[in-house]
């Protein structure tokens, strides 16, 4: 045991004299060896003494046991584990009487540790006399009453035979002690003060002939007044410290606790009045109004700890931003159920292995992509899911687009309204009406989820009789909240469900308002206080729980993380065979350039305009000479289209138009006779005219 006066001593030599079953000890601090300002970093912790300093120790833990070489003091390490045997090795010096020889034992003369010794003398007992050089096993002291301590030994006699003998302390002579064949571990060594005292040797190695002074290397597990954890350092460390617990027992060590320590506590424990040693900071997974309100030095009432299942809940994309909360199930609104939307046919088939035979509506156009087997939805479609199997789709017919592909068997469904008024129809009918159409998995398109339930729920009723994720419309809130943040969004989603620890507490200045503190989500080292509850003893306040939080999106992501941490990723899209896709490209837009150049020409020759003319032109916008005038036979073959003629009878019956100012009638050469009787009159075109042509073309081109 540790000695209760003022003497200082190391801490190795204290705490190895320590027994677990004192502790704990309040140690002093009172002089050492420090290093960098007295701050030891021992396996990542840093460990700071200063003089005067307490430290309780509420635990020891032993490491390793150093072994020390009496010859040249070489010091080395041996693991707790070390399988390795030890003897004892025996005292050189001789003892002059019994006495002497007893009162060397480390722990006084009750020792239960059977030692043997040598008498070198011989010794005149009582009823014989024993002549020198025989052994004695000592087995026990023997106490009497108004006489004098004696030692029981076994002694070893002629032939074998053996005898118990006492021996008076008193007596005198030449002792030494003798070897013993007993065996020890480390685990056995150190369990004993007697042994520790004592000098050792391996048992069968090249080292057995080389004594060792044994000394454990301990662990030491201790608190300090306002440190946030629970300091652990070896005992090894150069400190003197002196035992205080007597005159220091009353001190109070402030023990910092976070969250999920205060939750470990019984339920005994609360409600108490606890004191905030370290905020949560400006990184917090929450956006709550009493989150600022958690700083350094304020009291908070714990109330209660509980696990509860908390809803994430979440608003539609909108104008505003998207905004995330999380809910307990004893929230007091009521829900509407609201369709859900779609944007893929993957999200389709999720929704349709929870809800069998969901019936959708398709809110926008997608065309066909034949290659790809994509059939076309209309707006207005009405579909119900029929199962999920794996096909071949139809249209490309390469060798990659003839493997099987995850599709979802659905059928085009008639309008509700439409029905009514075909009631008359056959049934044959109706059944053609319902058509089987294939959507692959990889499908992109716009649904939305069609209901006829209009009732009302709460939150509890709505996460346990249906599938999530759900969208939910607000109908009634909460009326014992004073400001519901979910009354004001249009629409929300229940993500999914979360058990998390809940800590209830509230405010000094306003214990009846309660909020939940997540222990696990919320980082906050706190210490438990004594002082008294604000409200009368035995007369608690009726409580109003707020059970309405709002997290961050980075809260929501770690969660949706969780949620879908076993799910495969949706579909990709089957890839295309990019060799034929760009050869029919290519011969496709050849052909179409090809026919392109056909019809501009063919335009071109009908307006009249020589294709020749574009060569003519250059990108200075400026032309070439002209080309000198054809032969005049060659002027027909440019000539613009005939006008057919009036008949006679119209033009006497009608007056004459005025005559077309911009052409002029052609003249014909004096050697050739005009035909009176023909029935085209061919007119030529004005130059000023195909000029005004040219130049508009120009303009266009250039």
């Amino acid at each position: 045991m540790a000695t209760t006066d003022m003497t200082a001593l190391p801490l190795q030599q204290f705490i190895a004299s320590l027994d677990s079953d004192c502790l704990p000890k309040i140690l002093q601090v009172c002089s050492g060896v420090y290093f960098q300002g007295s701050i030891y970093e021992i396996s990542g912790n840093e460990v700071c003494f200063s003089t005067d300093d307490l430290i309780k120790v509420i635990g020891i833990e032993a490491l390793a046991v150093c072994c020390e070489e009496v010859d040249n003091s070489q010091k080395f390490e041996l693991p707790i584990t070390h399988t390795g045997l030890f003897k004892v090795v025996p005292e050189e010096m001789p003892y002059s009487s019994v006495e002497e020889m007893m009162s060397m034992r480390p722990v006084g003369l009750d020792s239960c540790l059977s030692f043997t010794f040598k008498s070198h003398t011989e010794l005149r007992l009582e009823d014989f006399t024993v002549a020198a050089g025989n052994t004695f096993t000592v087995l026990y002291v023997d106490h009497q009453d108004g006489k004098e301590d004696r030692i029981c030994c076994r002694f070893q006699g002629q032939q074998d035979t053996t005898a118990l003998v006492y021996i008076p302390l008193s007596v005198c002579g030449e002792f030494t002690e003798c070897e013993s064949e007993e065996h020890f571990n480390l685990q056995q060594i150190i369990s004993s003060p007697f042994l520790l005292s004592r000098r050792f040797c391996f048992v069968n190695t090249t080292m057995s002939e080389r004594p060792l002074c044994l000394s454990p290397v301990y662990q030491v597990h201790a608190v300090m007044n306002l440190r946030k954890n629970i300091l652990k350092f070896p005992s090894s460390l150069e400190v003197d410290v002196i035992d205080v617990t007597d005159t220091c027992g009353d001190v109070n060590f402030t023990l910092p606790l976070n969250l999920t320590d205060v939750f470990a506590k019984p339920a005994e424990s609360f409600p108490s009045v606890i004191k905030i040693l370290e905020g949560p900071g400006s990184s917090s997974l929450f956006k709550c109004h009493w989150l600022p309100e958690l700083t350094v030095d304020r009291h908070l009432v714990f109330h209660t700890t509980q696990t509860s299942t908390m809803v994430l809940l979440s608003s539609l994309k909108s104008r505003k931003a998207q905004q995330y909360f999380l809910v307990s199930q004893e929230y007091g609104g009521k829900f509407r159920r609201r369709p859900r939307e779609f944007n893929s046919v993957y999200e389709l088939y999720v929704a349709s292995m929870q809800v069998p035979g969901l019936q959708v509506t398709v809110t926008r156009n997608s065309e066909e992509v034949e290659e790809d087997g994509v059939p076309a939805l209309s707006v207005g479609e009405l579909l119900e899911v029929v199962r999920y199997q794996s096909m071949v789709l139809p249209g490309n017919s390469s060798q990659e687009m003839k493997q099987p592909v995850d599709v979802l068997l659905c059928q085009r469904l008639q309008d509700p309204q439409d029905r009514d008024d075909d009631d008359d129809d056959d049934k044959d009918d109706v059944q053609q009406q319902r058509e089987e159409i294939v959507l692959p998995i990889f499908m992109q398109g716009h649904f939305v989820e069609v209901l006829t339930d209009n009732k009302k729920y709460s939150l509890r009723d709505l996460c346990g009789k249906h599938n999530l994720p759900l969208d939910v419309k607000l109908a009634n809130r909460d009326s014992e909240l004073k400001a519901d943040p979910l009354a004001g969004l249009s629409s929300i989603r229940i993500e999914g469900l979360t058990m998390e620890p809940i800590i209830l507490a509230s405010f000094l200045h306003s214990p009846d308002i309660c909020f939940e503190i997540p222990a696990r989500r919320i980082y906050l080292s706190v210490s438990i206080t004594t002082d008294p509850l604000p409200w009368p003893s035995g007369q608690p306040p009726k409580f109003c729980t707020e059970t309405v939080t709002q997290v961050t999106d980075s809260f929501f992501y770690e969660f949706c993380k969780m949620l879908n941490s076993g799910e495969p990723p949706p579909p990709r899209p089957p890839k295309r065979n990019l060799t034929m896709t760009k050869s029919c490209k290519k011969s496709s837009s050849k052909h179409q350039k090809r026919s392109f150049k056909v019809e501009k020409s063919k335009h071109r020759q009908e307006r009249g305009i020589p294709t020749k003319e574009l060569a003519d032109l250059t990108l200075s916008n400026k032309r070439r000479p002209p080309p000198p005038p054809p032969p005049l036979e060659m002027i027909d073959d440019y000539a613009p289209p005939v006008l057919p003629q009036k008949h006679e009878a119209a033009e006497k019956s009608h007056c004459k138009a005025n005559p077309n100012t911009y052409v002029r009638m052609k003249e014909p050469p004096k050697d050739v006779s005009v035909d009176l009787d023909s029935d085209h009159d061919y007119e030529d075109v004005d130059e000023t005219l195909v000029n005004v042509v040219r130049k508009a073309q120009e303009n266009i081109l250039y």
